[in-house]
């Protein structure tokens, strides 16, 4: 039996042990004294998209964006996972221990904007535990996710309509899959088609949103703390921002309340307003918004138009996340809305296809901006075109992909 070497760059080197279904990352070289201990190493490579520190039983575990989860050859006992712990907790301005004015769990944004949930004994008693989503630097685009499959050029040109609603009528729409399915990112994706004359507003739990927008303001909520700072949460930061003249607005994670705040925002003229949730079908999120703790009335369901479904699968031995569905709301049947999939993912030929299901959507959009369906068509098929020639000339960095947008709406 041999050790099979699957990639080597920098100081790290990549291998499958013939004994072991997870690769090693192995790390070369000593790391200096820093806050972040041995983990600064990991932190510094921007192939990997989370570090996860189980306490000092196990090795360290990363998620690599080409090689899954990996084991290290980083081991943390204890004592100093204790430490870094507190010195990443310090970071989010959360007082991490066990006792009283203390806390043993946290959640927060580093300063390099990576995403970070941290415990302590007694809330896990095998160890001090970090789990950490590396912020990317150089933020995928609608480009990237084309060549990496996760979406086809037509889906991705349908997309930007929907989103620009071709000046008239844009659509309400929520991102819903599984944790790690990439919801974040096609949202973010997606945020590029907002036009830059629109007044963009984001609201998240914690900042991951990496928007590429002239007019963008966004807000972040706040646990309560041990001192007594209250706490500030999604549907206090959603009801603020709708006094803010927002044209659209983002909602990172609707988890409670703040969805019917959502939804009323969506019928109540706020248009081309989206946001994401974790559920694995369309039917799912219905059911999942309508009870507790959304509690949205179904009647409200109106104001949303579709239902973008994503989901992290092993195609071919590898993973990769794929929209797998997009559902229209096409109206109300009893108290249920009605759900017509137009786009549905076929695991056969691993492409997401339409379904042949006459789109509502389109006929609002073609009302509002008073184009026939065969113009709407074409409005399609012109962003093919651009998305098509960016993927050709390899042009994926978020500001470059942008800016090929926003000239394409100043140009007409």
């Amino acid at each position: 039996m041999s050790d099979t070497v699957l990639d080597q760059y920098g100081n790290v080197t990549i291998y499958k042990e013939d004994t072991h279904p997870s690769p090693i990352y192995h790390v070369d070289g000593e790391i200096p004294s820093n806050p972040y201990g041995k983990l600064q190493a990991l932190f510094e490579d921007d192939g990997l998209e989370e570090v996860m520190y189980n306490g000092g039983q196990q090795c360290v575990k990363v998620a690599h964006r080409k090689h899954g989860m990996c084991r290290t050859n980083i081991w943390i006992e204890d004592e100093e996972g204790i430490e870094i712990s507190k010195n990443i907790a310090s970071f989010t301005a959360v007082p991490l221990g066990d006792g009283p004015g203390l806390v043993p769990i946290f959640d927060g944004r580093l300063p390099d904007g990576s995403r970070v949930n941290g415990t302590i004994p007694p809330v896990t008693p095998d160890g001090p535990t970090l789990t950490i989503r590396k912020f990317q630097e150089d933020p995928l685009t609608m480009i990237n996710l084309i060549k990496f499959g996760s979406v086809n050029i037509r889906l991705a040109a349908m997309m930007w309509v929907w989103i620009e609603g071709l000046d008239s009528r844009p659509a309400n729409f929520v991102i819903a899959g599984g944790t790690g399915s990439g919801k974040t990112t096609t949202l973010n994706c997606l945020g590029m088609f907002i036009p830059w004359d629109k007044r963009l507003l984001t609201v998240e739990d914690t900042a991951e949103l990496q928007v590429y927008h002239d007019h963008w303001l966004r807000m972040e909520t706040r646990r309560p703390r041990p001192d007594g700072t209250t706490e500030i949460d999604m549907n206090d930061c959603l009801k603020s921002s709708l006094r803010m003249r927002p044209d659209r607005i983002i909602v990172g994670e609707v988890r409670g309340p703040e969805c019917a705040t959502l939804l009323t925002a969506m019928n109540t003229g706020h248009d081309g307003s989206f946001g994401s949730l974790h559920a694995n079908t369309a039917a799912e999120t219905i059911t999942r918004m309508i009870n507790p703790p959304m509690n949205v009335p179904p009647i409200m369901l109106s104001g949303l138009d579709l239902i973008i479904i994503q989901a992290r699968l092993h195609v071919q031995g590898k993973t990769a996340r794929k929209i797998t569905e997009v559902a229209e709301i096409a109206g109300m049947e009893g108290d249920k809305p009605r759900l017509n999939a137009i786009w549905k993912y076929d695991p056969k030929s691993d492409k997401i296809v339409e379904t042949g299901i006459p789109s509502k959507l389109r006929e609002v959009i073609c009302d509002a901006a008073g184009v026939t369906p065969a113009e709407f068509e074409q409005h399609v098929q012109q962003r093919m075109q651009i998305l098509n020639d960016l993927v050709k000339r390899d042009i994926t960095d978020i500001q470059t992909v942008t800016k090929v947008i926003q000239g394409f709406y100043s140009s007409r």
